[in-house]
């Protein structure tokens, strides 16, 4: 099964109509893309781009063998002409199947907002899930390749191709993804690309975190044939400056995948409205699907995962969470639901883990150890903190978890006034080195843009 894709863009296209801003400025060539059409085996149209015969004509085909075309979502732009010859456009109900002459069956899939997906089949067995505009599919994921509801995603096992709206959407490839409607080997392509992502390497890049790609309009994609996307990395350390955009860079690695363990290393801070705010600023740009925990007790969650982890623990101690008391909890807000530890189950053990932050991580524990006070720094903090950091190191080296770690790039302001301050500074340096040394990419943010150090 062939699919053509006549345009990849959003339905105002790309750059949009009139619209001054960077992304459109710069979005030409390849950047440049029509409102999103697909055309499978020259038989069967999904929603209609301006022009869409020139468009098939660029792209090496013709429409004079289309049978039928089905639309996915609300036209709210100027009234779309039919070229002659085209059969009018039509949409299937949610749930219902359409079966066409030349083999392919079409599924409408039922989605969160006005509009339809479509799970299209080949007369060999390939399947296709096309979603559209801002789309996910309706009901919660139950983990056996179907959502809840009529009209989910199908139960056949993984899709061959899907295309969605990965930019705007990532919780969308999140959800295919825990209904095992999509895995390692889906081809997973981004399509209504719109002005809000840079055009060219910043949109392949993010992309890629979340294991999709984009193609330029005109491009024909055989489906089931395999197409490689960079290795997603394990361990990825993104470093920045205060207010930089490195929790959102870290945020937006890990939106495309389920169960995502959040950490929270900064506690609470009775009567610190603003920590208050920043907490929950933080809380509401993440996914609700996402589960937080609020704790400086790191290694066993980074240990969790590998086998043989609980060896050697009674099985008291492998039941109980692993917060520390002096850190552990849900964020304000949160459930204790969300906040399970490592000893809640398989999927706690193995979900990704987002940590945020090391540099709160490493107060926390040079509290621990005295290290602010000079004679008990110099009668063992030094050493006590050195034995905290190198066991996270050595845990992070070790662990099958995939990880995203958010640090502060403290050294290159003012040198601080007092021996405590420099202290710190001093030691967090020490600690990302290390920390990175271990990971397979290094993002340092600046002005919210990722600078890729490593991988």
């Amino acid at each position: 099964m062939d699919v053509t894709l006549l345009g990849t863009g959003a339905p105002q296209g790309l750059p949009r109509p009139g619209c001054p801003c960077a992304a459109c400025a710069t979005a030409v060539g390849d950047e440049a893309r029509a409102a999103t059409a697909l055309l499978v085996d020259g038989a069967l149209m999904i929603d209609l781009t301006p022009g869409p015969a020139f468009a098939a004509a660029r792209a090496g085909q013709s429409l004079t063998g289309v049978r039928q075309v089905l639309l996915s979502h609300p036209h709210d732009g100027p009234v779309m002409e039919v070229p002659a010859g085209l059969p009018q456009p039509g949409r299937v109900a949610d749930g219902r199947e359409l079966a066409l002459l030349d083999g392919h069956r079409v599924r409408a899939v039922a989605v969160d907002i006005p509009g339809t997906g479509y799970e299209i089949s080949g007369a060999t067995g390939e399947r296709l899930l096309y979603l559209p505009p801002g789309a996910a599919p309706a009901g919660p994921a139950n983990g056996n390749g179907r959502t809840a509801g009529g009209g989910g995603t199908g139960g056949a096992g993984p899709y061959d191709l899907v295309l969605l709206d990965v930019a705007a959407r990532p919780d969308a490839l999140a959800k295919l993804r825990a209904s095992g409607a999509v895995d390692a080997a889906t081809d997973v392509v981004a399509v209504h690309i719109d002005h809000d992502v840079p055009p060219g390497p910043e949109l392949h890049r993010r992309l890629a975190a979340a294991g999709a790609r984009a193609v330029p309009d005109g491009s024909t994609l055989v489906v089931g044939e395999f197409h490689a996307v960079p290795d997603l990395p394990r361990r990825t350390l993104v470093l920045g400056g205060a207010r930089s955009g490195k929790s959102v860079e870290a945020e937006r690695r890990l939106a495309a995948f389920p169960d995502v363990m959040y950490v929270a290393t900064g506690g609470t801070r009775d009567g610190d409205q603003d920590w208050a705010q920043r907490v929950s600023l933080h809380r509401e740009r993440r996914p609700g699907s996402w589960r937080t925990v609020e704790t400086c007790d790191l290694v066993p969650l980074l240990e969790a995962a590998r086998p043989g982890a609980d060896a050697g623990r009674t099985d008291a101690e492998a039941a109980r969470p692993t917060a520390d008391a002096g850190a552990s909890g849900t964020e304000p807000g949160r459930t204790g639901t969300e906040a399970e530890g490592p000893g809640a189950g398989p999927a706690g053990e193995t979900s990704p883990l987002l940590i945020d932050c090391l540099a709160l991580w490493l107060t926390h524990v040079m509290d621990e150890v005295g290290a602010w006070d000079d004679a008990t720094w110099e009668a063992g903090g030094r050493r006590a903190l050195r034995e905290r950091t190198d066991a996270l190191v050595a845990a992070v080296r070790q662990t099958h978890r995939t990880v995203v770690a958010v640090s502060n790039e403290v050294g290159s302001g003012v040198v601080p006034a007092t021996p405590a301050g420099r202290r710190f500074r001093d030691e967090l340096g020490r600690l990302n080195a290390a920390f990175g040394a271990e990971c397979e990419q290094l993002l340092l943010v600046v002005a919210g843009q990722a600078l890729v150090l490593r991988g």
